[in-house]
């Protein structure tokens, strides 16, 4: 109860797939939002200066790689119109050797002593220099702004808020020494920065809704394949293997459909043969104890009949009943991994002459005939117990369904260092479709259940488990109406020791 309400309470916690991804998408609208305020609006101003800085360089240092060129006033010409800057060129006395501004409003103009000043700083920074002034720092010759300007001051000037020089000291190739000087003003953008602030509220307002309803559809698109197979899954975790899961949309949530759909038919087919075998293994179980119990309770009840004979019956199906336990345990720990191999050089040949000496009783009784044909003795390296029980399960299952004739024939054959061992009946052979089938643990070719000779119905399964242990390679060849071939195959070793040809009993030829 308490780990239940554990899950519950954690399952409480958690928040959906379509609500985690609606939020992961408006945290993103979001920090998109906020990054557009950040550069439109806040950061505007100095990504302007920044630009405005690199522009006023790059003007100054094209103008001092082209200072011997005798096109170098059409170059300035150009950098003037194209950067909106003010460019002088002047000696090292201040004297003006080349000046152009792009309009009035914008021209500039320094005394000789000014420039002169100048000229000394950027000598003395290694001919580089670089400042910003503002207005009321920044001086103008009142002579040359009445002069250009008919007296009054144009309008930009009087509310230009700063000012960039740039100074770059150039050797022509004549001697000379030149300073060129690149100013630039810096224009207000409060006007661009509030226009911008109220377009960016609308805008955000719009992405705002826009975002949100985005994010819930694209939210739903992904999570609403996924709910439908979680409420499909948990009906089919109560047993329900009818179910379909739907999956569309996507490739990863289509292919999880195909793999649950797959799953739900493969789990109703085990669930089906389950009970088959429940009810086979429950048969087998039953007639054993019904026949302890009923020859126990006439040996009690009867006078004369306490004989060797029923007492006898009594422990062969004592040890019948203990055979098909001892086969239900030793296939469940094999399938587990709980039996590990011990491997180990054998005489298979010699085992294998063994086993069939012990079904002489069988041969006595019944009629039954084994044939045994072999070339010679042959040896692997294997675990004994474990291969002797897949002969002996491949044996029985031939005893069980060989045809009236009784012939069954063992076949060993040796190539290429690998041992063939083959087991093969006169049955009724096994349908093609039903082949693949036939080694799982819950599957049985005959659905009616009626008792073996011998053996406990679950030898095919226990066969199977072993040789995959092993890496053997095995398999059968049947059709209907012609008997059955079960085999598996060895790699051969190279013997310790001879451990003799053995005798087979009569029967076996």
């Amino acid at each position: 109860m308490k780990s239940k309400h554990h899950s519950r309470a954690s399952l409480g916690r958690k928040i959906s797939v379509k609500w985690k991804l609606f939020g992961w998408l408006s945290l993103f609208c979001g920090l998109m939002l906020v990054l557009l305020w950040m550069f439109q609006v806040v950061l505007l101003d100095s990504f302007y200066k920044a630009i405005k800085t690199r522009a006023l360089k790059s003007s100054g240092d094209t103008i001092v790689r082209n200072i011997d060129s005798e096109d170098l006033s059409e170059i300035v010409s150009r950098i003037v119109f194209q950067n909106s800057v003010s460019v002088r060129i002047a000696n090292e006395n201040g004297g003006d050797i080349l000046s152009e501004s792009r309009d009035i409003g914008k021209f500039w103009a320094l005394p000789a002593e000014e420039m002169q000043e100048f000229y000394q700083r950027a000598l003395e920074n290694d001919g580089v220099l670089f400042e910003t002034f503002s207005k009321e720092s920044f001086k103008f010759a009142d002579h040359e702004l009445q002069r250009r300007t008919g007296g009054k001051p144009p309008m930009q000037i009087e509310f230009m808020s700063e000012t960039m020089i740039y100074v770059r000291l150039v050797d022509k190739a004549d001697g000379s020494k030149l300073m060129v000087m690149v100013h630039s003003t810096i224009t207000p953008i409060n006007a661009t920065v509030e226009t911008l602030r109220v377009q960016l509220c609308y805008i955000t307002l719009i992405m705002l809704v826009l975002s949100l309803t985005l994010a819930f559809l694209i939210s739903r698109k992904i999570s609403q394949p996924i709910i439908q197979i979680n409420q499909t899954a948990k009906r089919l975790a109560k047993g329900n293997y009818d179910v379909h899961f739907a999956g569309n949309g996507f490739l990863e949530i289509s292919e999880l459909s195909d793999t649950l759909n797959y799953a739900a038919v493969e789990l109703s087919k085990v669930e089906e043969l389950r009970r088959e075998l429940i009810a086979n293994i429950s048969h087998d179980l039953r007639t054993p104890l019904t026949m302890i119990t009923g020859y126990a309770e006439v040996m009690r009840d009867l006078p004369g009949e306490n004989t060797p004979e029923n007492v006898q019956i009594i422990i062969d199906e004592a040890k019948r009943l203990s055979v098909l336990v001892d086969d239900i345990l030793d296939l469940s720990k094999l399938q587990s991994g709980v039996q590990a191999l011990t491997p180990a050089i054998f005489n298979l040949t010699q085992n294998i002459r063994d086993i069939l000496v012990r079904y002489s009783k069988l041969i006595e009784q019944r009629g039954y005939q084994i044939k045994f044909i072999c070339g010679g003795d042959v040896y692997v390296n294997a675990d004994q117990v474990k291969i002797n029980q897949v002969v002996y399960n491949l044996i029985n299952n031939a005893v069980n369904y060989t045809g009236p004739d009784k012939q069954i024939t063992v076949c060993q054959s040796v190539y290429d260092h690998k041992v063939k061992i083959e087991v093969i009946d006169s049955g009724e052979g096994i349908a093609e479709e039903q082949l693949p089938y036939i080694w799982d643990r819950y599957y049985k070719v005959d659905k009616k259940h009626r008792r073996a000779a011998v053996g406990t119905g679950l030898g095919l399964s226990i066969v199977k488990t072993i040789l995959d242990m092993h890496h053997a390679n095995y398999s059968v060849i049947s059709s209907v109406g012609q008997g059955s071939i079960f085999w598996f195959e060895l790699d051969t070793a190279e013997p310790q020791k001879d451990l003799g040809a053995g005798m087979l009993p009569p029967g076996l030829k």
